[in-house]
């Protein structure tokens, strides 16, 4: 099956193209640094490769967990699709977090947020390894009954939702759709690195997760992008594997086993 957000490849350009037209015409420096634009493109194609290959492994690993689960959920039933929407939804709020708690996840993430820009480019801007670990957060669906293939198209109709928040054009919408929806608003704050904003905002299509579960912060000043330690590089294979040598650094320099152990496992902004 070919992921949806291949698909939408051709639209994702298109309105990447638009959006920096835009600010072109309106005199704005949005796309004005162009290495980290054409950067930014270069590792989304690398992470549609890596994924077609990655995916190879995952989709194994779905399917003996769907083999495994007791009941499978009828596709032909609006009920399931339902049910998929917002289990899918809550188990990305889920990965999304600890891939900012927990720096062995974070080591794949950062890529994402190591830009110091915010436009539609950046949604783009994917790790190539991330399919690695990540296929542990969802397996669990299909252990639920969902069919692999029933993932696969929710799961990345909810990636193709994260694609335009990543945008400054739109400040907010109504209070309804900002009290229920992932929004350009809520998604900028999570991209800040403005104290009040660092690890918040962790939502997918909804925010009311971050609501339940006390990760919501409101946009309330401008937001600066990034990551609080700059890489300052253009270098996709760097931009890809910085993280991993600074958490090596930091192993080398704690003392004892449940130290390294934290190194890898624990916050990637905890002090020793």
């Amino acid at each position: 099956m070919i992921r949806p957000t291949v698909i939408a490849i051709p639209f994702f350009a298109l309105f990447i193209a638009g959006e920096a037209l835009w600010h072109w015409y309106k005199g704005g420096d949005e796309y004005k640094d162009r290495r980290d634009t054409w950067g930014n493109i270069f590792l989304g194609f690398g992470s549609v490769v890596f994924g077609a290959i990655f995916g190879l492994g995952t989709g194994l690993i779905y399917l003996f967990f769907y083999e495994l689960a007791p009941y499978k959920f009828p596709a032909d039933a609006w009920y399931t699709w339902a049910l998929l929407f917002f289990a899918d939804d809550f188990l990305y709020y889920v990965f999304h977090r600890v891939s900012h708690e927990s720096r062995l996840f974070w080591n794949f993430h950062v890529v994402h947020h190591s830009s110091e820009e915010y436009n539609l480019s950046v949604a783009v801007r994917q790790s190539w390894f991330s399919g690695i670990l990540h296929w542990i957060f969802y397996s669990p669906l299909m252990l639920l009954g969902f069919a692999p293939w029933m993932f696969g198209l929710m799961h990345g109709l909810n990636l193709i939702y994260q694609f335009w928040i990543h945008t400054k054009l739109i400040y907010k919408f109504p209070r309804w759709i900002e009290f229920v929806f992932n929004t350009p608003s809520h998604h900028r704050v999570h991209h800040g690195v403005n104290e009040p904003y660092l690890d918040k905002n962790y939502a997918g299509v909804l925010i009311i997760w971050d609501r339940m579960f006390g990760s919501f912060v409101e946009e309330t000043e401008t937001p600066r992008y990034g990551i609080i330690k700059p890489i300052k590089s253009y270098n996709p294979l760097w931009i890809n594997t910085h993280g991993w040598f600074e958490m090596w650094e930091a192993m080398k320099q704690r003392k004892g086993v449940v130290n390294k152990l934290r190194c890898i496992f624990a916050s990637p902004n905890m002090e020793f």
